[in-house]
């Protein structure tokens, strides 16, 4: 059961793909096969929610990407990590780390006090 974009909170999809690319450099296909594993097909992203995400943080020089044979002979566009991209996934790792924290707080709360 796959994760519709819309089920995603604004943002997360650019973390998730900056987290991979962190890894090495890495081809949009790949990104998409290594978030739906890591996750364990929870997190299952369409072409058409994936490379327009790829663009947009090229765009913002969060990526950088250049063209390349994969492991198949065909030519792809692997994307890497700028200094810029690291310093925009440590910090977004960092707040969701805190929500993440929070929301479990929340929830986790019992009525008439804490657990």
């Amino acid at each position: 059961m796959g994760v519709p974009k819309s089920d995603l909170p604004q943002g997360t999809l650019d973390l998730l793909i900056l987290k991979t690319v962190a890894l090495g450099p890495v081809h949009g296909y790949a990104i998409a096969q290594r978030l739906q594993q890591v996750s364990r097909d929870v997190v299952q992203v369409p072409g058409g929610s994936l490379y327009p995400a790829l663009h947009r943080l090229e765009n913002r020089r969060l990526l950088e990407a250049e063209w390349r044979k994969t492991e198949t002979g065909r030519e792809a566009k692997f994307y890497r990590l700028t200094r810029k991209g690291r310093a925009h996934l440590e910090s977004g790792a960092a707040s969701w780390q805190r929500l993440s924290e929070a929301v479990g707080l929340i929830l986790g709360f019992v009525e008439g006090g804490a657990r």
